[in-house]
């Protein structure tokens, strides 16, 4: 009987890809698990926002070095996916991967806004990208934006309850709404990058006018 291992050791990049499509519960569990980790340690352990921001850089510059050797070699690639198979994606095989949009919009996040705004943005990028995805994957019929209303709806609703306890009700609602359409209508950047910015400059600028 052929053993696994002997099957991945002859596996082809395209079949390494093919293997991660579907539902994938990990990626989406890691995902949010990521975010609420880096929202904490933001809040209360990173020493102040500036040292928030340095280990952010560093994380991304580290990812975006990563991605650029697996892109020019097949072979790291091909190592990628083999060791992230439960997390990775297949849009990945030849462009950046979306941790690393992940690490960036996160970066940007807490290097532009005020600290409450960006743990904002970061919490609805971990918690309402995957509520989003797993309602229109799993009850999905209405066209919406690319994707469909049922997951966009998911979006706002768990974002409007996550910046509800954090903000106010004006600022919680005008920055779920601009996240819904963010993680809808982000190309040619990835919702990664633009959801937590969109929501935390929302949040601080409803808060102002406020």
């Amino acid at each position: 009987m052929t053993t696994q291992p002997a099957r991945d050791s002859t596996a082809t990049l395209d079949d390494l890809v093919a293997r991660t499509a579907g539902a994938q519960p990990w990626r989406k569990a890691v995902h949010a698990f990521n975010a609420v980790v880096i929202a904490l340690a933001l809040e209360f352990v990173a020493p102040s926002q500036a040292w928030g921001a340095a280990a952010l850089l560093v994380v991304t510059a580290t990812l975006l070095i990563a991605d650029a050797a697996r892109l020019v070699h097949p072979s790291a690639n091909e190592l990628f996916f083999r060791a992230f198979r439960y997390v990775a994606s297949p849009r990945e095989a030849r462009s950046i991967a979306s941790s690393t949009w992940y690490a960036m919009g996160m970066l940007v996040a807490v290097a532009v806004f005020p600290l409450d705004a960006a743990v904002s943005g970061v919490l609805v990028l971990g918690l309402c990208d995957p509520a989003a995805a797993y309602v229109g994957r799993r009850f999905g019929t209405r066209r919406f934006l690319g994707g469909t209303l049922e997951g966009s709806l998911a979006f706002f609703a768990v974002a409007t309850v996550t910046l509800g306890l954090r903000h106010s009700w004006p600022a919680a609602l005008a920055a779920a709404a601009a996240g819904a359409i963010a993680e809808r209508r982000s190309w040619p950047l990835d919702d990664n990058l633009t959801i937590p910015v969109v929501c935390a400059a929302v949040i601080q600028a409803t808060e102002w006018i406020a």
